[in-house]
């Protein structure tokens, strides 16, 4: 019997059973309808302890770090982070009642589960089994098995790379039906779509590690300008890109970075960058900066910098941060931009007096 209420537990005591019962985790994202057997894929799976597949997930290709983990882009601007969670196909009508029903019984067969999550694990019971729902959730009826082949059911997936445990986990709605070629309801904001695929590519994206040319290279004189450059030829735009392809559900996106500015930190206070505020913008022909050449000694670095003090013995880090421009566009001509990404290396400088010469 269907009821358009509220149910009697709140959602979050819901949700609470439902972590209980360990749906779904960072690895699993998909599985094909009806298939029984994994997703032809990179990063494809096998079957999890259960032995049902679920190993269709988000696939990254390009300038993106090879183990998975997050990039080393950093973005200009504190407040933008990456999504720190997700709502994503997940099981066919039939797979997710073998997975649900049996971890239900299991729940409800644990020592000490009674009281409020007893009772919670009993009305989502009732969700998936006997068509309870309430206001903007229906029910479903056998677990949506007559649909099976036309749809999936969605679950939360958690960003592993996001450190709040808080925001990990704030995805927390039921698993929810998805028709074919249909898009989530609107009430699920954080449903994966092309903006969240770009996010991501753009977290997981891996800037080059450019070593800025310099003269002189490595040993320079105080108050001897140094040049800085950076040659067109090896400083060009990334992409990485981002997908996620199941029945009735494909999607990807492309996040592209293009480098904007070269920003020069001496490492020293003692020191004059050029121009005065570090920052060398990018020359229409894409390179940044100038390269020396022969009789230049006397002239000002477009873009360089100046010690004014020996490193004595040791050495000054010089830092080269690169400032990238961020775009993105992804399936349905999707597209936009997020905040401008930076990525920076250090460099040792040997920084040594004029040595005066006596006749």
């Amino acid at each position: 019997m269907k009821e358009v209420r509220r149910p009697l537990l709140a959602t979050a005591t819901l949700a609470l059973a439902l972590s209980t019962l360990v749906l779904t985790g960072p690895a699993h994202a998909a599985t094909g309808v009806g298939t029984g057997t994994g997703a032809e894929t990179e990063q494809s799976g096998g079957p999890d302890d259960t032995g049902i597949y679920a190993s269709a997930k988000i696939q990254y290709s390009g300038s993106v770090t090879k183990d998975g983990s997050a990039g080393n882009v950093t973005s200009s601007d504190v407040n933008w982070t990456p999504p720190p969670c997700w709502y994503a196909p997940y099981l066919g009508a039939k797979d997710f009642k073998k997975k649900m029903s049996e971890q239900i019984e299991s729940a409800k067969n644990t020592p000490g589960m009674g009281g409020t999550a007893g009772a919670a694990i009993g009305e989502m019971q009732r969700h998936y089994e006997d068509e309870y729902g309430w206001t903007d959730t229906p029910g479903y009826k056998d677990y949506n098995v007559e649909k099976d082949g036309e749809g999936m059911f969605w679950a939360a997936v958690e960003n592993p790379d996001e450190p709040d445990i808080l925001k990990r986990s704030s995805c927390n709605d039921l698993p929810f039906w998805v028709d074919n070629g249909e898009t989530p309801p609107a009430r699920y904001e954080e449903a994966i779509n092309p903006k969240i695929l770009a996010a991501l590519a753009y977290q997981h994206m891996q800037l080059p590690d450019t070593k800025v040319s310099l003269a002189p290279e490595t040993v320079t004189k105080v108050n001897l300008p140094t040049w800085a450059w950076l040659d067109k030829a090896v400083f060009n735009e990334v992409q990485a890109t981002a997908a996620i392809n199941v029945p009735g559900f494909s999607i990807r996106s492309t996040t592209t970075a293009k480098p904007l500015s070269l920003k020069l930190e001496p490492g020293t206070p003692d020191a004059a960058t050029y121009p005065a505020s570090g920052e060398c913008v990018i020359n229409s022909d894409h390179s940044i900066g100038e390269p020396y050449a022969q009789g230049k000694a006397g002239e000002t670095p477009p873009c360089g910098l100046k010690y004014l003090r020996s490193s004595g013995n040791g050495t000054f880090k010089l830092r080269a941060t690169i400032t990238w421009e961020i775009s993105w566009t992804g399936t349905g001509d999707a597209g936009g931009t997020f905040p401008n990404g930076t990525f920076g290396t250090t460099q040792d400088i040997t920084v040594q007096e004029i040595q005066a010469v006596n006749h």
